[in-house]
């Protein structure tokens, strides 16, 4: 119980700061294998939050539906065609996830 009024906590707390950002900015986080993208249909904040105290069957399962995890190559080149385009952005170090502010229907 005292967990999930922990990750709650954090996850408020990070809601606050999610920020935008465009490719053009976060391309520098995917160089050094830091970026993690999160899918539309989840809280961005909340995966921060889950990330942040470690919850390891819950980001597993996340990984294994493909709800979260490293950009594939077809998003990298698209994203690169379109270096202005804007997305949710959330540090939880040693990461950046991001969530397209409008996905590519193509990519889903």
């Amino acid at each position: 119980m005292e967990e999930d009024a922990t990750a709650e906590s954090t996850k408020e707390r990070l809601a606050l700061q999610v920020d935008v950002a465009d490719w053009l900015t976060l391309r520098a986080h995917l160089e050094r294998g830091g970026l993690i993208v999160v899918h539309p249909e989840l809280d961005i904040s909340e995966v921060g939050a889950r990330i942040a105290s470690d919850d390891v069957p819950l980001v597993e399962n996340w990984i294994l539906k493909g709800q979260i995890g490293k950009p594939t190559h077809l998003q990298v080149e698209r994203w690169d065609l379109e270096k202005l385009k804007l997305f949710r952005c959330l540090i939880v170090s040693p990461y950046v996830l991001i969530q397209e502010e409008t996905p590519d229907p193509e990519l889903e």
